[in-house]
């Protein structure tokens, strides 16, 4: 594998609006941003991922972007964007922004064009069908957030446009190369002004199966999930093959790919050495469980699960590239709300959590609060919900026939507003989020779970992932820990979670007991070294250590 300048790096998703708030208006900005530099760079964070800063309606948080070439004022202004890029280079950090191209906001100019003339040039931006009342649509696919992927264009009683996610959001035509050349004009104007890079959004969904066709439906509704058709859709090779050389290549552009439905044999084109992407992220263990059903009809996820999916994926990617290992996202509920059991989710437990995910080979990505451990919160209400996903699986668990209750319960699992929520950053009013009312609630329990108070404290989960992240910075461990193969150990051994990270003349020992009941495990020989603990206590005995409930050791043997 080629050696790139980001191999060694630990990364860290900011979701803006709930970071911290400069301003008192209850939205978290980039002058908010700014002020925590230097909080990363202590805990040990390189290259810090924005969610989309964007002008935009806020459909879908600015995943719907009505400007790709101004900063959304609820954020600040460009200048503050400028100060950014200058601040985080005085600190050797890296900035990488959303890349959001698969759809654009339905306030974007080439929308607003494409209804005055959809016949016109912007109208080839976008998939426009001609349609009547009573036809049946173009396709029967359902778009991500619920109903059909069609609607009427607005001004048209006889069209409609495409969009898989929110009705704000239409596709952009990817056959057409005029809007693709726009498309890498805008991404090289932002790395011309300093950007790093790119985290690039629900890309795969730039390619469609054409032309428009029907598949059996899924649901009672008559549609049919879209990532049917992505599984039958070939070509996209071609899109992000030129992306790529027109526009990361030029710059040696860190990119991270939010990617499904690749094949095995696709790989060395998405994260080999030419790639189309630096990385891609592991979805692996976040989509275990999940039902074309919905929400609702989900399994929980045991450590089985886990441990399987996470060894399976990156089996596939041995020597071929990095994967970007994460817990959580703004897409996810909290990870130790998700991947523990319930009402088992204490410190040791949420550092085994993230140590046995952080010492995978690739990229730890950690989500803003992830450090502190922040866990899930409850609805009181259905009314309380601002995720449009949850709003919409609320309905289809009450379809399938759950009472109020049981759909409420559904939706406190997996809401992605979990992740939304105010970062607790201490014990005062909003957990010193904002002045001002935040502009979604945060969790009740910030109180006692928040940085300030685990800061000081050497045992908490903060200082935890500190030392994960000193370890992977150890020049004696680096090579190990970044380019070291991983090989499962004792795979077989229910609930735990072991392997190893294979160096040059140097072996390293992931141990994670994935349960509260002790167990023990036998080791492969001498352990020359303890390297972490998430417990004060090391009990071996000749060949076998005996691990406490929720225990996380790395030995050096």
């Amino acid at each position: 594998m080629e050696k790139k300048w980001w191999h060694g790096k630990t990364a860290y998703q900011i979701y803006p609006k709930s970071f911290c708030d400069s301003n008192g208006d209850g939205i978290g900005d980039l002058r908010g941003i700014i002020s925590k530099l230097d909080y990363l760079k202590e805990l040990g964070v390189d290259i810090i991922w924005l969610s989309p800063i964007y002008c935009s309606p806020l459909a879908d948080q600015g995943y719907d972007i009505s400007d790709y070439y101004n900063i959304d004022p609820r954020f600040g202004t460009m200048e503050d964007m400028d100060k950014l890029l200058e601040e985080a280079n005085k600190r050797e950090m890296f900035i990488v922004m959303d890349l959001v191209v698969n759809h654009c906001s339905d306030e974007h100019e080439w929308f607003k064009k494409a209804c005055q003339d959809p016949d016109g040039r912007y109208g080839k931006y976008f998939y426009i069908k001609d349609w009547h009342e009573g036809e049946p649509l173009p396709c029967n696919w359902r778009s991500y957030f619920g109903g059909p992927c069609w609607d009427k264009l607005p001004g048209h009683d006889d069209k409609v446009y495409l969009h898989v996610f929110h009705k704000k959001q239409p596709d952009l035509n990817w056959e057409n190369p005029e809007l693709r050349e726009e498309i890498y004009k805008m991404i090289n104007w932002w790395l011309e002004k300093g950007l790093a890079g790119f985290r690039i959004d629900a890309i795969i969904n730039i390619k469609k199966k054409l032309p428009f066709s029907n598949y059996p439906a899924d649901r009672e509704d008559g549609l049919c999930s879209v990532r049917k058709m992505l599984a039958e859709a070939t070509g996209i090779g071609d899109f992000l093959g030129e992306m790529a050389e027109k526009t990361f290549r030029k710059w040696d552009a860190f990119t991270v790919g939010e990617v499904f439905n690749e094949k095995d044999e696709e790989l060395p084109q998405f994260i080999g050495d030419n790639g189309y992407f630096s990385t891609m992220f592991d979805f692996s263990e976040t989509v275990l469980g999940q039902s074309e059903k919905g929400w609702y009809a989900a399994e929980p996820v045991t450590p089985e699960m886990y441990k399987e999916a996470a060894f399976r994926n990156h089996k596939r990617v041995e020597g071929v590239g990095f994967l970007s290992n994460i817990i959580e996202n703004h897409d996810e509920p909290r990870g130790v709300s998700h991947y523990l059991p319930e009402g088992e989710a204490t410190e040791t437990a949420k550092k085994m959590l993230g140590g046995v995910n952080f010492m995978m080979k690739g990229l730890p990505f950690l989500y803003q609060g992830q450090e502190i451990g922040m866990e899930n919160f409850h609805y009181d209400s259905i009314d309380q919900a601002d995720d449009i996903s949850a709003l919409d699986q609320y309905q289809v668990a009450l379809d399938a026939g759950l009472s109020p209750e049981e759909a409420l319960k559904v939706v406190d699992h997996f809401s992605r507003d979990n992740a939304r929520s105010p970062f607790q950053w201490d014990a005062s009013a909003n957990a010193g989020f904002t002045t001002g009312t935040p502009w979604l609630r945060v969790n009740s329990n910030y109180k006692h779970l928040n940085l300030a108070e685990q800061k000081n404290r050497p045992d908490s989960v903060w200082n935890f992932y500190r030392q994960l992240i000193q370890l992977r910075q150890n020049p004696v461990y680096h090579e190990t820990i970044v380019y070291g193969e991983m090989v499962p150990y004792l795979a077989e051994q229910y609930n735990l979670m072991a392997y190893y990270r294979q160096g040059e003349g140097q072996q390293l020992l992931v141990l994670g007991n994935f349960q509260k009941e002790p167990q023990d495990v036998v080791l492969p020989g001498k352990v020359k070294a303890l390297l972490l603990n998430n417990l004060p206590g090391f009990d071996a005995e000749g060949s076998v250590l005996h691990m406490e409930g929720w225990q996380f050791v790395v030995l050096e043997v």
